[in-house]
């Protein structure tokens, strides 16, 4: 772990270690601007110096003013502005070998030894095509007599770093791409928002969305809203059959009484015999059958706007990681990639997954479909397999044995975004396997009031895009356990899906606990863990979490953004969390807060005093023009005594005039509207899994049996259990398990992966840096990040 509070005394400059070059180039992705200034201020931590390329290698191969060294304050306020603040071009000169010699140029004369490219497969393509002609171009260099030996001597290898930016999610060897998940954003609330329309005006709406290679984007937007048709070039429809079967399906949704259809179609959708399905071919097959259809492309409105938590924090990690790698490197490393697998930040070859990138589009045009589909990544198809199996009603499966379950669906605790996506999803894939979905209102409250009743497909319809709790949800636990089981055998819930947070989890312990007195709670019974706190055992993601984190990003945004036009100000915004800090210090992160004060760090008058001392330090080298407003977040359990009040009144009187403060407590705000995308397709996924957990533990009772059974019994401590996000799988745990690693009394579990994120934070801050001082060795911020769903 790196030394985040050190001494600044130290007069003396030292060597500078690496002249790191940094460009963006191909499309524009939000988040980009996030790598950038991750990057420059890493590397000026570790003693490098920081040259940002403008217009991705178009200013590489002019150079000039278009190469420019980068101080730490160049890159103030990039955390919230989308697209690429040093812009990107298109280059028709760095494909030729002139260009990339003038490129070469261009690097040696800025002492530029290190390249990270922000970007594509086409863009790291560029890089590393530079990269292994860098000894032939500078010996032409020389021969030219453009530059002289002692010139290249010190540039004799160039080390290239890729990070991929992308929002079509296309790049192989890594789960997830920077600009992707805020795209996702982005269309969807543009789906939200015409569904609207559509069920108004009782249209069916066709909205292309982007994706040339990859249906990545087209199938998330059409797990996250509901969309009741989707088109990718990974899994075409058979030419024949298509037309037909869309309309037949379409007609008998209209015919139950559904009222708006969305069919979302990538640009690069095909059917089996690679002919091109386009939006207006769609539409025009809709009008025959007397649906009155309207086309929308979302075009580049799908790349814009302010990158969303999970962007923020994707790149700002890659871009440690990116420096990490440049000072690791050596000639013989091969270039690496920047990737996220299994939850955690690698360097995976290059060149390796460009191949297998294009190795796609190759199996695609062989129409070699089952191959392109193994190519992405195995949440793809089995997001795509759950997609199905919620969308579409027409192949219901029989129950295992013939037995159907009357699975009991109840909300506990405090409304998380994507609650309802999960009943959703839940009640859906029941119906199609042969179960029966009851839906169990206002807790257990309304359980003892025989409150239930079965839902049917079309009940659930429009709940994917809402917030809150439609079932209602409360925070009593199941207390009176003897009427809790009464309840379950006259209502015959045979299996039991709880939705919530610490509460549904504590409950959980209790019911499988009385199993033993209590035969009714002898029944599968799995918890989807629901709270903005992610303070479940069991799991890495809540879901609400990622809701949470965007609803308090949008609000820090804004309070900096007055706290800038202030100029000398400090904002200390409490948030929730309970006695769990997740949702303090990763918003941190995102905001580029000055510092987070959470539980699991403690918070004393010395660390106050010290906060303090960075803050006057901070201020006093602002300038007029400079200065800027800063964030404190508070997480609203880390002190009794130091409140979010005495916090700011501390700040105000020991800044003697130069800055003041203000207060900001989000409060329910933090709970969200409208789930974020994250959510929606964490709870539909973690909701598939949960039937087939219930299915699987159904143990039915032998009729024969001496002894009188309920028809569904078992005691398997393994038939109770939370699901839950590990690295890159979904696994279900036994509560029993889970018990260990769970501290009660506050009310969350022992594991934090995102507890050594908070020096980062106080890094990227400057907090306690010396501009003559330099970290030494590894950071070892210990990025086990954000997984992709």
């Amino acid at each position: 772990m790196f030394t985040s509070k050190f001494s600044s005394n130290n007069a003396n400059a030292k060597p500078i270690k690496k002249r790191i070059g940094l460009l963006t180039s191909g499309g524009d992705s939000s988040g980009m601007n996030a790598a950038v200034r991750s990057i420059v201020r890493v590397a000026i931590s570790h003693g490098c110096e920081a040259y940002a390329v403008y217009e991705g290698y178009e200013g590489l191969v002019q150079g000039g003013d278009m190469i420019k060294k980068f101080e730490w304050s160049d890159v103030r306020g990039y955390l919230s502005i989308g697209g690429t603040l040093i812009r990107t071009a298109r280059c028709q000169s760095f494909r030729e070998h002139k260009g990339r010699l003038k490129a070469a140029y261009n690097l040696i004369k800025n002492g530029i030894d290190a390249l990270i490219v922000c970007g594509g497969d086409g863009t790291l393509t560029g890089a590393d095509t530079l990269r292994s002609e860098w000894p032939e171009l500078t010996k032409e260099l020389i021969k030219n007599g453009e530059l002289t030996e002692e010139e290249v001597a010190p540039h004799t290898n160039l080390t290239i770093v890729g990070i991929v930016c992308s929002i079509d999610n296309d790049m192989a060897l890594t789960d997830i791409t920077i600009g992707a998940v805020t795209s996702l954003h982005r269309i969807c609330e543009a789906v939200d928002s015409i569904s609207s329309t559509a069920f108004s005006h009782s249209r069916a709406f066709v909205i292309e969305v982007m994706g040339r290679h990859c249906g990545w984007l087209a199938l998330m937007a059409a797990i996250s809203t509901g969309a009741n048709y989707v088109f990718i070039p990974e899994r075409p429809p058979e030419a024949e059959k298509w037309k037909k079967e869309m309309c037949e399906s379409l007609e008998k949704q209209r015919e139950a009484g559904k009222r708006n259809t969305i069919i979302i179609v990538a640009e690069g959708a095909i059917d089996d015999n690679l002919k091109p399905i386009k939006a207006d071919d769609i539409r025009k097959l809709l009008v025959d059958v007397n649906i009155d259809t309207r086309v929308t492309t979302l075009g580049h409105i799908q790349r814009g706007g302010r990158p969303c938590a999970y962007d923020r924090n994707l790149a700002t990690l890659q871009g440690v990681e990116a420096v990490e790698a440049v000072l690791r490197a050596t000639p013989d490393t091969p270039s690496p990639m920047i990737s996220v697998r299994e939850n955690k930040l690698v360097c995976e070859p290059l060149m390796k997954a460009v191949e297998l990138t294009h190795q796609v589009s190759e199996a695609i045009a062989e129409k070699n479909f089952r191959r392109a589909m193994e190519l992405r990544d195995p949440e793809f198809s089995e997001g795509y397999e759950a997609y199905l199996s919620t969308t579409f009603m027409n192949n219901i499966v029989p129950p295992q044995g013939n037995h159907s379950l009357k699975i009991g669906i109840i909300h506990i605790g405090a409304p998380a975004g994507g609650m309802n996506a999960a009943t959703r999803a839940a009640v859906r894939v029941s119906i199609n396997r042969g179960h029966k979905p009851i839906a169990i209102y206002n807790g257990f409250t309304g359980l003892l009031q025989e409150n239930v009743r079965e839902l049917n497909w079309l009940d659930v319809d429009d709940w994917t895009s809402k917030g809150g709790s439609e079932l209602g949800t409360t925070k009593v636990e199941a207390n009176n356990l003897e009427l809790i089981a009464c309840q379950l055998q006259k209502q015959g819930i045979n299996a039991l899906l709880l939705i919530g947070g610490f509460e549904a989890y504590s409950t959980l312990i209790k019911l499988t606990e009385a199993r033993d007195k209590y035969p009714a709670f002898c029944i599968p019974m799995v918890c989807i863990p629901a709270t903005i706190s992610n303070n479940v055992p069991g799991t890495e993601f809540s879901l609400g979490s990622d809701t949470s984190l965007n609803s308090i990003v949008d609000s820090c945004d804004v309070i900096k953004q007055s706290a800038s036009a202030s100029r000398r100000r400090v904002f200390v915004v409490e948030v929730m969390g309970g006695y769990c800090g997740y949702l303090a210090v990763m918003s941190g992160l995102a905001v580029g807060a000055t510092n987070i004060y959470a539980p699991e760090y403690g918070l004393s008058l010395k660390t106050l005093q010290e906060d303090v001392n960075h803050l006057v330090r901070r201020f006093g080298a602002d300038t007029k023009r400079t200065s800027s407003g800063r964030l404190i977040l508070r997480n609203e359990l880390v002190s009794n005594t130091y409140t979010t009040d005495v916090i700011a009144n501390i700040i105000q009187t020991e800044g003697k005039g130069l800055f003041d403060s203000r207060t900001s407590i989000l409060g329910h705000i933090q709970q969200g509207g409208s789930p974020s995308p994250m959510d929606r397709i964490r709870a539909k996924t973690f909701a598939v899994k949960c039937v087939s957990f219930l299915e699987k533990h159904a143990h039915f009772s032998n009729p024969s049996e001496k002894m009188k059974l309920p028809e569904v019994y078992t005691k398997d401590p393994e038939s109770a259990a939370v699901i839950g996000i590990k690295g890159a799988q979904i696994v279900c745990t036994p509560v029993t398990e889970l018990a260990e690693e769970t501290e009660f009394e506050k009310r969350k579990s022992q594991k934090a992966w995102w507890i050594n994120v908070k020096p980062l934070v106080e890094l990227l801050s400057k907090w306690g840096y010396s501009d003559n001082e330099p970290i030494e060795g590894d950071m070892n911020i210990g990025c086990d990040l954000i997984s992709s769903d």
